[in-house]
């Protein structure tokens, strides 16, 4: 087994480099030098205040420094990766706090032994000193049945109890009062982790191991061991296991939750879960909690107390009256803290309907275009039937070898409408229901292309069918599909065979309507002169541009069904003596 790399540049000075990021990039925070400790740079705002202080083993991050802020903490001690901090650190914190002229020093510390031991210490000492102190302990773990000497572990639950008790800070209120307050709410707040993975403190091989498709539940946030392995389940499966864990009542650390109880979700990434599964198993988090009655009032989601890159997530709760949610909703300026919305989220809607698309269908009314252009519809759809294999074929050189397949998609969709609609008189209505079908039946990029052609070209046919407005429709979508689909002629592309034909049919804006078929004939010619050009030009949009050159030798099959569709369109208006 290897050490884990990791983007650092030292072991030994990762956790110095990072304090020194954190603060460099917030004005509202400050290094205080010879140690690690990150203070509010604006202490001389927190005379007469209570001051809090946190801190633990770095590798937890954001916490604590990132909750640094008025609001919140207004200092924390950090230790090396998964270690306590030195007394020594958090009693200089201590009494820079309180030469600010604070009016006393609040602790919130995790239940882990050396914290206790070392922010005890350093408490004392200041103490003897004359500073007015007190501690509260956060142990929320819900993972053992039976509880230890030592006590639950403090997890994510402790971010809970930086934000409550920064809130009354901010508002004024006495150290016992804090201390009141903060330790009735503690007992409301639980919290269990599972995880997919370990972690490993820098330069040193992994915490623990944990075979491959195996999760634990009930694990510390250093790696310590949990209750249970088991395979990795589905989120709906793992997320209920979590919640029936916490809430057993056989368990000596279960939290009480009963229906009809109203509490704060948070969901914590542990370090390496993307944001897809955590924003899927804050979902399943909130229906399961609404299942049982539970009013869920607000969610956090994403990382707030890590275990490094650890793969998992911790969910914590904390039972909530309207008081607690007044603070919990005060404002903070602390950085990792989120913008959390400050209305309940059980209850409210959560979904809306789509807007109807606008129909058109009540304006179709047949006219003398329609017959005519039921027939060139007709005759479009057969011609890509049949073209089909040929078309897949020449895909399948450069490309997936769909080509031939997703045309025939639009050209059955097409046959399909037909059948049960009439053709409206109105050219433009009717690319607008061609654009509509396509975009729905075709699929693929090709869908959205000829869509977007097909929605271009409509508007100057709103009212409109004379061959100069064709053109302009024709140019319009076409530069559509040029503006959107990023590619130019000579990319070999449909565009090869389309923009010459469209640029010849831009000759129908001065050319006598008995010279329109002439140019339509013209533009014919170029469409299949322009695809056949393909053959010899390099791919630069599309699929086919990751093909190498040597597999190109035949025409983009893209270029060819322009050229198909503009030559059936031809020869059925030749055969009507148009």
């Amino acid at each position: 087994m290897e050490v884990q790399r990791k983007l650092l540049n030292s072991a030994e000075r990762c956790v110095d480099e990072a304090l020194l990021g954190l603060v460099r990039s917030s004005d509202g925070l400050v290094l205080l030098n010879g140690h690690r400790v990150v203070l509010r740079s604006d202490l001389s705002n927190l005379k007469g205040k209570v001051a809090l202080l946190s801190g633990g083993g770095s590798g937890h991050e954001p916490a604590h420094a990132g909750f640094i802020g008025v609001g919140m903490l207004s200092g924390a001690v950090a230790g090396a990766v998964f270690a306590s901090p030195p007394p020594g650190s958090i009693l200089a914190a201590i009494v820079t706090l309180w030469q600010a002229g604070v009016s006393g020093v609040l602790l919130v510390v995790k239940n882990y032994t050396g914290d206790r031991l070392n922010f005890g210490l350093a408490a004392e000492q200041a103490r003897a000193q004359g500073v007015a102190i007190d501690m509260v302990m956060v142990a929320d773990d819900c993972a053992f049945g039976q509880t230890s000497k030592a006590g639950r572990r403090g997890l994510c639950g402790t971010v809970f109890v930086h934000k409550v008790a920064g809130a009354l800070a901010e508002e004024g209120c006495s150290l016992e009062t804090i201390v009141s307050r903060v330790t009735k709410a503690v007992k409301g707040i639980g919290t269990l982790g599972v995880s997919l993975s370990p972690c490993s403190v820098p330069g040193c091989l992994p915490s623990f191991q944990l075979p491959a498709g195996e999760m634990e539940l009930g694990l510390g946030i250093h790696g310590e061991p949990g209750i249970k392995r088991s395979k990795v389940a589905s989120a709906d499966e793992v997320v209920k296991t979590m919640l029936n864990h916490m809430v057993d009542p056989s368990s000596q650390s279960h939290l009480p939750l009963n229906a009809g109880d109203s509490v704060v979700l948070c969901m914590n990434n542990l370090g390496s879960l993307s944001n897809l599964e955590m924003s899927v198993v804050t979902g399943v988090a909130i229906r399961l909690l609404e299942e049982r009655g539970v009013f869920v009032a607000r969610v956090m989601s994403g990382s707030f107390m890590t275990s490094l890159e650890m793969a998992g997530v911790s969910l914590s709760l904390m039972h909530v009256d309207q008081e607690i949610l007044r603070l919990f909703d005060a404002k903070t300026t602390a950085p990792a803290w989120p913008n959390l919305s400050s209305t309940s989220l059980s209850g409210r809607r959560w979904s809306t309907e789509p807007a109807k698309r606008v129909s058109e269908e009540t304006m179709h009314i047949p006219g003398p275009l329609s017959a005519v252009m039921q027939k060139a519809l007709e005759a479009i759809s057969l011609s890509l039937l049949e073209h089909q294999e040929e078309l897949n074929g020449l895909d399948r050189a450069a490309g997936d070898g769909d080509c031939g397949s997703t045309h025939a998609l639009a050209a059955r969709a097409i046959q399909e409408w037909l059948q049960g609609h009439q053709v409206p008189g109105c050219p433009g209505q009717l690319l607008s229901t061609l654009a509509g079908l396509v975009q729905d039946k075709m699929g693929g990029s090709s869908g959205a292309l000829y869509s977007l052609f097909l929605t271009a070209a409509a508007v100057p046919l709103k009212g409109q069918s004379d061959p100069a407005a064709w053109a302009k429709a024709l140019q319009a979508g076409t530069e559509a599909m040029k503006r959107y689909g990023g590619a130019e002629p000579g990319d070999r592309t449909m565009l090869d065979a389309l923009c010459p034909a469209v640029e010849e049919l831009q000759n129908l804006l001065s050319s006598s309507p008995s010279g329109a078929m002439d140019v339509l004939q013209a533009a014919v010619k170029r469409a299949e002169l322009g695809a056949e050009s393909t053959r010899y030009l390099t791919a630069k949009a599309g699929r086919a541009s990751y093909v190498g050159t040597d597999h190109q030798t035949l025409p983009d099959p893209g270029a060819v069904a322009i050229a198909v569709i503009l030559k059936v369109v031809c020869e059925t208006l030749s055969g009507i003596g148009h």
